[in-house]
């Protein structure tokens, strides 16, 4: 009301001050429109990129364009990271811990929670392979989870890689234990958790809940004989290649032979200079 009365009032101004009032009402309208688009909420800091080696780009939520990566440069849910080749990235995460990034990977930040006690950190590895450190303090919950395109990784220790591939994907544990399943049986859960709590009318939860431990060393069935149908727990010195189908192939790693890697001797390195 109080704008058609202002409206009002300026129509039987002189025209002088008409043409004064209009130039100032254009101004008015830009500045509440620049404002009303600058106003988003504010995303959650997945942590800052301490280590751009050669080419890393980020592509900020939302947007199209990729932009080179700054030592020390924050990046939130939403944002994208990819490295171009014989390049590397390390993004240390809000709260204490790290997830690297390997040469021709593309890793997007989906989602951020930090709380004092509890963290939890989820990305998808759309391509390419990443190495997750991410130990939790005394009494804390850390919880940093990474999708690739056949499966999810829960890390509930301190450290695994993961290689995404569109076919296969494989999980390795160095330390701590992991938990894995696939994206599809976990939107299951995730579906089926949310109507049986709207049946017993309390609000949604879901949590890992892993069911089956696997002890190193012990060789499962042969190669991709079984489908992975509920979440399985790996433990150090475990590996799991899990394909598009669900079919797995878990087994002891050789220690020694993967320590030749010259990307799991890398991240030894980074890790030992804590």
């Amino acid at each position: 009301m109080w704008f058609v009365n202002f409206v009002h009032k300026a129509y039987f101004l002189p025209r002088r001050k008409q043409m004064r009032f209009r130039h100032m009402s254009v101004l008015t309208a830009a500045t509440l429109v620049g404002a009303l688009l600058a106003f988003r909420p504010a995303a959650t800091e997945f942590g800052k990129i301490t280590l751009p080696l050669g080419i890393v780009e980020v592509q900020s939520a939302g947007g199209t364009d990729w932009a080179r990566a700054k030592v020390r440069q924050p990046v939130f849910s939403g944002d994208k990271v990819r490295t171009k080749p014989k390049s590397r990235a390390e993004i240390t995460l809000n709260g204490g811990g790290k997830v690297r990034i390997a040469e021709n990977s593309e890793l997007e930040l989906t989602e951020a929670s930090v709380t004092p006690m509890k963290k939890d950190f989820n990305a998808n590895l759309n391509k390419g392979k990443v190495w997750v450190a991410a130990t939790a303090a005394f009494g804390e919950k850390k919880n940093v989870a990474v999708r690739t395109p056949t499966a999810v990784a829960a890390i509930r220790g301190t450290k695994y890689r993961a290689n995404a591939g569109d076919k296969e994907s494989q999980i390795l544990v160095y330390e701590g234990k992991v938990d894995i399943n696939t994206p599809e049986n976990l939107a299951k859960m995730r579906r089926e958790d949310l109507q049986k709590r709207q049946q017993q009318g309390g609000p949604p939860k879901f949590s890992l809940a892993p069911v089956q431990t696997i002890q190193a060393p012990t060789q499962v069935a042969g190669p991709f004989e079984v489908s992975l149908e509920e979440w399985i727990t790996l433990v150090e010195g475990m590996q799991i290649n899990l394909r598009a189908d669900g079919k797995y192939h878990m087994f002891e790693f050789d220690k020694e032979a993967d320590a030749q890697n010259p990307w799991v001797q890398w991240n030894s390195d980074q890790d030992s200079q804590k």
